[in-house]
């Protein structure tokens, strides 16, 4: 029988024995832990756990059976697996559309393995292009950050998102989101990461005469542009380049390293080992 794979994510206010509450568990149910990564925050604590089960089991007891865990020690858990091939998508935008653009034409195409089920943005700029796609939009414009992030982890969790894409989503994302979807965020960054992170990596570049300028396809981490890298590819810089001409270039660039990426993470073929992406 092939090995059932179970990944559980756990965020709330730190206390002691959350872990071993969550391992004892497992272990209950003759399961082998295979990944356990945790961390506090400023009193929020975060714990990625992946498990493996040889024999069968009752997913439907096993998720409610590990919810009333989370609710008796007051934690919130989150549990992914596959058991369904298409995933559901959430594209998170501000007003730049050619992300945005990209993946809702490989979506028309049926090009993704999976549905882009709803798109949230922080503005009503890109709302026109979501009611042609048919897709739902919602906004999110709450200039608090953390009920800016409540309502997105209300919207997540209506749409049984399993990926979110920041299409040049253009606001930080704290680990009370981001603890939530361990390498199932994927962002694009508009320079080679690790050099010129931040919102104007293109003037940055423009400024300092690089003569290669690329982008950067990565998993989002608690960490601003330091997750994971999937993609990166980039173009020359000639003497006639002005920032517009560079912008313009790396927006054709972004567009289809975002959706490369996507694309191999909804086929499953990525793998984050040790802070790297390998390709399967």
């Amino acid at each position: 029988m092939k090995k059932i794979r179970i990944g559980i994510t756990v965020v709330g206010k730190d206390r002691e024995g959350i872990v071993a509450s969550f391992t004892n568990f497992i272990f209950q149910r003759n399961g082998n832990i295979e990944k356990v990564n945790q961390n506090v925050i400023k009193g929020l604590f975060g714990m990625h756990l992946e498990a493996s089960f040889s024999k069968e089991i009752d997913i439907k007891k096993f998720d409610k059976d590990l919810q009333d865990l989370g609710k008796k020690i007051g934690m919130e858990v989150s549990i992914y697996h596959e058991i369904n091939s298409d995933k559901n998508i959430a594209l998170f935008v501000t007003k730049e559309p050619h992300c945005l653009e990209a993946l809702l034409n490989a979506n028309a195409r049926g090009q993704l393995k999976g549905k882009i089920s709803v798109i949230v943005g922080t503005e009503k700029t890109l709302e026109p292009t979501a009611k042609k796609a048919k897709i739902p939009f919602v906004i999110v414009d709450e200039k608090d950050q953390l009920e800016a992030e409540n309502r997105l982890i209300e919207i997540a969790k209506q749409y049984d998102i399993d990926l979110v894409v920041l299409a040049r989503y253009m606001r930080i994302m704290t680990p009370n989101f981001v603890w939530r979807y361990p390498h199932r965020i994927i962002n694009i960054h508009p320079s080679l990461l690790p050099a010129f992170p931040g919102a104007f990596a293109y003037a940055q570049a423009f400024e300092r005469g690089t003569k290669i300028v690329g982008v950067t396809a990565h998993y989002v981490t608690e960490e601003l542009d330091q997750g994971p890298i999937i993609f990166q590819d980039s173009f020359k810089v000639g003497p006639k380049d002005t920032l517009e001409s560079i912008r313009q270039k790396g927006q054709k660039l972004e567009a289809n390293t975002l959706l490369k990426a996507v694309k191999m993470h909804l086929e499953g073929k990525l793998e984050v080992s040790w802070r790297k992406v390998h390709t399967k």
